[in-house]
């Protein structure tokens, strides 16, 4: 395995000595969003600064999360040749500010007034030590309900507002002889599941104690074992068939009526258009019950790296460019999330998005728009990982809810 990871690695390495550097004048962007629709979205981009008189430098590296993009990232700024731009994630953003790696945006932001329409939240990733160093391009949240409309009509199911009403519905469906719930067997949507679970079990302080100040009696608590126990319920209506499956498989089954419930990030909603289904009509998308004024959230950000005192001419255009409405606008509406700046209009998009968009705004203003522990923001990833190692143990029926409650404890002590 060690000599497998040590090619891997080498040959992105010699991929990454291969890249030419930018022309002056240029831009080079190192993302993973390699998708068509992706893809499109960034060409908005891409014309918007070619109108400007500066050329884009593609540098797409598929892997859904970008760990593959950060290893070719990792291999260029050692070789000295750092991209103008990558596409980053929350504590992957802190970790290059700390090494001094990356441009000081203040300038930009201030004469753009970024401070006035990003949300706090997200500016905890934008800014190092009072520098904005990221321009964030999306806010993606995770704790969403997408539900198939004809099952529920079908059966009578009003769409559920509180965790009774979830068990009542989730047990007609089962009753009816449907999979109740879609759900693929894999850590990170386990723990996407519990990230909804444990904020409608605890509410905002409880989630913010839990999972962002890590405190061990909360993390301890009886509140923590009741959210393992709702955990064990939503087990009970998820498929025998369900362990490995991919999120957009889990998709499938809820778009083909194979499924009544999924509870998943808004990137499913992606799937849904792709395959013809209109919101409120075929499909219908609710927050979590109980988290109905809350957001858990993840966000893309463009990290520019430094190359010189002050940003380049081309990195301020960039900068700019990304956290223009017109953009913000035009790729999440393709994207599925909603923009990172809070006065972007809603006229584009659909109905789950104006309902994102209300949301986040909501949210932001009351001080319950909260980083999702299962996406990465909440914690670094060694605390993450500890967390749905016991998460996917305890859902797997290795423990019980008590044990998971100590388990979870002592995991993230050791991780800190």
């Amino acid at each position: 395995m060690r000599s497998t990871i040590g090619k891997t690695v080498a040959a992105f390495a010699v991929l990454a000595s291969s890249v030419s550097f930018a022309h002056a004048g240029d831009v080079e962007v190192l993302h993973w969003w390699t998708s068509g629709g992706e893809a499109a979205a960034l060409n908005v981009l891409k014309q918007d600064l070619e109108k400007q008189g500066i050329g884009w430098q593609d540098m797409p590296v598929a892997g859904g999360g970008g760990t593959q993009a950060m290893t070719v990232l990792r291999a260029r700024v050692t070789s000295g040749n750092a991209p103008t731009a990558v596409q980053m994630l929350g504590f992957d953003i802190t970790d290059w500010a700390k090494e001094g790696a990356l441009a000081n945006l203040n300038d930009v932001a201030s004469a753009e007034g970024w401070d006035d329409v990003v949300p706090g939240a997200l500016q905890k990733f934008s800014k190092y030590d009072g520098q904005w160093v990221a321009a964030p391009v999306n806010v993606h949240s995770t704790n969403w309900v997408w539900a198939n409309k004809a099952i529920l009509d079908e059966l009578g199911i009003a769409q559920p507002t509180t965790w009774d009403e979830l068990v009542a519905a989730m047990q007609a469906v089962k009753d009816a002889g449907k999979v109740a719930v879609a759900h693929g067997g894999q850590a990170w949507q386990d723990a996407t599941v519990f990230d909804a679970v444990a904020m409608a079990t605890g509410g905002p302080e409880f989630y913010q104690k839990a999972f962002i100040d890590l405190d061990p009696d909360t993390l301890g608590s009886d509140t923590m074992k009741e959210a393992f126990d709702r955990m064990a319920v939503i087990r009970s209506f998820v498929d025998d068939n369900f362990s490995g499956r991919d999120w957009n498989l889990a998709s499938a089954m809820v778009i083909n009526g194979e499924a009544a419930f999924q509870f998943m990030g808004d990137w499913a909603k992606g799937e849904f258009l792709n395959a013809g289904k209109a919101p409120g009509e075929d499909f219908l998308c609710f927050r979590f019950p109980g988290t109905q004024d809350q957001v858990t959230f993840n966000s893309d950000q463009f990290a520019l790296f430094k190359q010189g005192d002050t940003p380049s001419d081309e990195q301020a255009a960039l900068a700019k460019a990304i956290m223009s409405p017109t953009f913000q606008s035009a790729f999440n509406v393709v994207k599925g999330s909603v923009p990172a700046r809070v006065d972007v209009p809603d006229a584009d998009f659909d109905a789950c998005g104006k309902q994102g968009m209300k949301d986040l705004a909501a949210a932001s203003s009351s001080g319950n728009l909260f980083g999702s522990m299962a996406h990465g923001h909440a914690n670094p990833a060694s605390i993450k990982n500890a967390m749905y190692d016991v998460i996917t143990a305890h859902f797997n029926g290795e423990y019980d809810s008590e044990t998971a409650v100590s388990e979870l404890v002592s995991a993230v002590e050791l991780a800190q």
